[in-house]
């Protein structure tokens, strides 16, 4: 089983366009990679990559390869960097007050 909060390399990106059916922040990863963070589909995660952090929902893609994931629509992030994924933590009370 994989660390929690090993880094995961960007393997591809998705720049969407107006008009285009699906748009917005977006992050796709292996079934076994959520699971060894603690993750499920469609969860809302913090993605933290090397020049800031965003959230986006989680998409489980069974076609990438281990240790990679494909970003849509996150600024700040490119392909081959490497960025972490966590589950955010609303249940701290330094943390509440940044979501309020």
């Amino acid at each position: 089983m994989l660390a929690m909060n090993q880094p995961l390399q960007v393997v591809g990106y998705i720049a969407s366009r107006k008009g285009d059916e699906e748009r917005g922040a977006q992050i796709r990863m292996r079934p076994d990679d959520a699971e060894a963070r603690m993750l499920v589909d469609g969860e809302l995660v913090w993605v933290y990559g090397p020049r800031r952090q965003e959230i986006a929902p989680l998409v489980l893609d069974d076609t990438l390869p281990r240790g990679g994931v494909v970003v849509r629509d996150l600024v700040g992030v490119a392909v081959t960097e490497l960025v972490k994924v966590r589950k955010p933590d609303f249940d701290r009370a330094e943390n509440r007050r940044r979501y309020v």
